[in-house]
């Protein structure tokens, strides 16, 4: 690891811990040239996953663009930034474990809509009413009809089909 201070190669680790998420490590070392100790972390290096939107154009998966999407679906339903923070987290794992490096937008929003369901339901609808481009009253009458036939103990697979969700 090169020193940021004086551009060396030789360092010793002081100390290793597992960040809060255990998503990397960080380390903490020490220059046996200039002796200034600096911070590094560790992660996983994952293959990108390209998402393929619904002009079909092609652009790679960025994590802070679904975050900022659950935010502003989230705000004043007191679900905590760090639980947003892990759940795009998980979203991440499961879009990483799939073999296939391509997903499509549509893919991503489902998985945001299956979890913000046991999250919230106002965050629910909140982030439905965007991702299915609600056009009136009719869209958010289908999609509360749906949340109120749908048992909170049952785990359908949600689709989207013409802004009406299908279990």
């Amino acid at each position: 690891m090169q020193c940021p201070y004086c551009q060396n190669t030789d360092s010793r680790v002081l100390e290793s811990r597992s960040t809060e998420t255990g998503q990397s490590i960080r380390r903490r070392r020490e220059c046996l040239n200039c002796k200034h100790r600096f911070t590094t972390y560790e992660r996983i290096e994952y293959v990108p996953i390209t998402v393929v939107k619904k002009d079909g154009s092609r652009e790679s998966f960025d994590r802070s663009k679904v975050l900022r999407g659950m935010v502003r679906a989230c705000e004043k339903t007191g679900i905590t930034h760090e639980r947003l923070g892990a759940i795009v987290d998980d979203i991440e794992l499961q879009l990483q474990q799939r073999p296939k490096r391509e997903v499509t937008s549509q893919q991503i929003g489902e998985l945001v809509l299956q979890t913000l369901k046991t999250e919230s339901e106002v965050a629910y609808v909140r982030f439905a009413s965007v991702y299915g481009n609600f056009q009136g009253i009719k869209d958010f009458v289908s999609t509360l009809d749906h949340l109120q036939q749908s048992s909170p103990t049952t785990e359908s697979q949600l689709t989207w089909d013409d802004r009406t969700l299908i279990s």
